[in-house]
């Protein structure tokens, strides 16, 4: 299990370490002074205290306090989870559509936080880097599908640079988003915007309709909610971790 584990971080500093979690569909830990509120059916505020918050990579998350086993509040799995400092503070919030409701955690001060990639209880050993993953790609390009063509690597766009850019065998052209690790929705929102950028740019560039443009992200797995955004949105994973097993 890799556990990443910080003490007393800055605000900007939590919110690094929880959007490289949000990406790597991490189970989460914050601890420390905050305010809870919620809105959806009901309404409810808790006022400052110390307290656990806990997200998981399913969407649920739990609010905690020195009491009792239950969480004073929480979300169900299927949720969604953002990241901002605003005010001075950490805000942490936890979404859903059906019903619409969001739950709110500012933390004025974070003692703790804590995010362990986790499998179901499998340990997770994580070999080699995302450039590993990119020379075995461009090495053997059918790994990502048969007839796959790479054409070009940190290729610029307006939504920042692409692991890797090619075409199909039908020609088509084919972003793929690379992780060395398993990931969760976020990372299918960064391989969106890549795909939306590069089909603008396409359709402006030849003046006709806006070209079919592919996304593939390769990851040794991904968590379910990643696995059910990439089906809304027509994507597609390859298990592949960034080293060949021995």
């Amino acid at each position: 299990m890799t556990v990443t584990s910080v003490h007393d971080p800055s605000h900007r500093e939590a919110l690094w370490e929880l959007e490289d979690a949000f990406e790597g569909g991490d189970l989460i830990s914050l601890f420390g002074r905050c305010t809870v509120s919620y809105e959806g059916r009901a309404a409810s505020d808790l006022g400052a205290g110390d307290r656990l918050l806990v997200l998981k990579p399913d969407g649920a998350a739990l609010v905690h306090t020195d009491e009792g086993r239950q969480p004073v509040n929480w979300q169900p799995p299927g949720s969604e989870h953002h990241a901002a400092v605003r005010e001075g503070q950490l805000r942490v919030r936890s979404t859903r559509s059906n019903p619409d409701e969001t739950l709110t955690v500012r933390f004025s001060d974070i003692h703790q936080l804590s995010a362990m990639a986790v499998t179901g209880g499998r340990d997770l050993t994580l070999h080699g880097s995302e450039e590993d993953l990119r020379t075995r790609i461009l090495e053997r390009p059918e790994l990502v599908e048969p007839g796959f063509e790479p054409r070009e690597t940190e290729r610029p766009s307006s939504a920042g640079p692409m692991d890797v850019f090619g075409v199909d065998a039908d020609g088509d052209p084919v972003v793929v988003e690379l992780k060395r690790r398993r990931v969760g929705p976020d990372a299918v929102g960064q391989l969106a915007r890549y795909v939306r950028a590069l089909r603008a740019e396409l359709g402006a560039e030849e003046g006709a309709d806006t070209p079919v443009v592919r996304g593939v992200l390769v990851a040794p797995s991904v968590t379910d909610r990643a696995a059910e955004r990439l089906a809304d949105r027509g994507f597609d994973h390859v298990a592949l971790d960034p080293t060949p097993e021995e």
